[in-house]
């Protein structure tokens, strides 16, 4: 089979390579879809996120989606969980899986993920797809599981006012489900030069802003000088984040999504301690597949239309310079 595996930093590589064997409990998944997140993207570029290295060459691809070749379930249309929790340990057993004390996760070294043709997966971590979701819809349903974790991270109930700062995937998936959540004023910025995620953005109802331009008075106009009740950084941009906490009321929650070049975020202190803010930092998402795949199901929220970009295995090299480009939204891998 083709597998792309990343050596070092701006160093991928397709290989050819034996299917996986499954073990116990696992199955052998062909992927079908396999979209670029921006962690891959940091992985590329940087060879890390934080503190984690690529120290062996590892497969990278994290939102996934196949179809199942050997066991019982063979023939059925799944989405690839990419999280392997333990199921046992005290985080676990209270439901904060994402914080599994021995995490696997997929495409994030050591664990090996899924932009090959196939993969062995646990297969308590297959979630059945229904008909009417493609495979690519598929794959989007774990930005989408991290934009449900997020909402509900900043408690958006009917009536909030939500600003989200950045129009990426995972920030248009957070206006959407901000919406289907009840949010009566959604405010939005991003960078002039990426209109078509501006754009997108507007289609979901929301003002967008030019990033960088007078966003934060801007949104403070638009809720007549109050703030936004949360507002959610997705960009992984220092001036994000700090115009999230300028834009937000005091007693606001400001939730930060993105994942920041240097491992470090700041803001001013003085601004966020005088508005007595609650600041949450997400880390990727819990038992959202059942909800994700409800909405997309039933047509509140639309995934389908951020893949702007479908490109198959061997031409990763292109997909990731589109990814990094931000030309369109989504790039997705169709092994």
């Amino acid at each position: 089979m083709r597998v792309v595996r990343l050596h070092g930093a701006g160093d991928l590589r397709l290989h050819d390579e034996p299917e996986p064997v499954p073990g116990a409990g696992e199955a052998l998944v062909r992927v079908t879809a396999v979209g670029i997140c921006g962690s891959d993207l940091h992985w590329v570029a940087q060879g890390g996120i934080g503190a984690d290295r690529v120290v062996d060459p590892f497969v990278l691809g994290h939102e996934c989606a196949g179809v199942i070749e050997s066991g019982p379930r063979r023939g059925e249309r799944v989405a690839i969980d990419p999280a392997i929790a333990c199921g046992h340990c005290e985080h676990c057993e209270q439901g904060e899986v994402n914080l599994c004390d021995t995490m696997h996760f997929a495409g994030h070294y050591p664990k090996g993920g899924a932009m090959a043709q196939y993969v062995a997966w646990p297969e308590r971590c297959l979630v059945p797809l229904p008909a009417s979701l493609s495979d690519a819809d598929g794959a989007m349903l774990e930005p989408l599981g991290v934009g449900l974790y997020s909402v509900e991270l900043g408690r958006v109930r009917p009536g909030t006012s939500v600003g989200v700062f950045g129009c990426g995937p995972i920030g248009l998936c957070i206006l959407q489900v901000a919406r289907a959540a009840g949010a009566t004023q959604l405010l939005a910025s991003e960078l002039p030069a990426y209109a078509q995620r501006s754009a997108r953005g507007a289609s979901y109802g929301a003002t967008v802003f030019a990033a960088g331009a007078g966003e934060v008075e801007g949104m403070w106009e638009a809720t007549g000088g109050r703030g936004v009740d949360v507002a959610f950084e997705a960009a992984g941009d220092p001036g994000a984040v700090e115009a999230a906490v300028a834009a937000v009321r005091p007693g606001g929650r400001v939730i930060l999504v993105g994942i920041p070049t240097e491992d470090r975020i700041s803001f001013t202190a003085s601004v966020a301690r005088r508005k007595d803010l609650e600041i949450r930092v997400v880390h990727r998402m819990k038992h959202t597949y059942p909800h994700a795949i409800g909405l997309v199901a039933s047509g509140r929220v639309d995934v389908r239309s951020l893949v702007t970009h479908r490109l198959p295995l061997g031409e990763v090299g292109e997909a990731f310079r589109i990814g990094s480009a931000r030309e369109g939204v989504k790039v997705v891998l169709e092994p």
